[in-house]
């Protein structure tokens, strides 16, 4: 996978959920909407200061994390 370049991860910002770039608007907030039927250029216009690009890289996010598989370590 590419690198995501858009995508923060600050524990000030939204609680340490992903953002976008630093945003206060959550990658969750991308997907819902779009998996709530709302199109990129609807979302454009809800958030001006988002760009197309944006938009895609929180679904790459998204879809990245999860195929992810976490292991858990035994402490001994």
């Amino acid at each position: 996978m590419k690198q995501l370049t858009r995508i923060t991860l600050n524990p000030e910002v939204m609680g340490g959920k992903p953002c976008i770039r630093g945003l206060r608007v959550t990658v969750g907030t991308i997907v819902g909407l779009m998996a709530s039927g709302h199109l990129p250029s609807g979302i454009l216009q809800a958030y001006p200061y988002l760009e197309e690009a944006d938009i895609y890289e929180a679904l790459a996010y998204a879809a990245w994390r999860v195929e992810e598989v976490e292991i858990p370590i035994k402490i001994a």
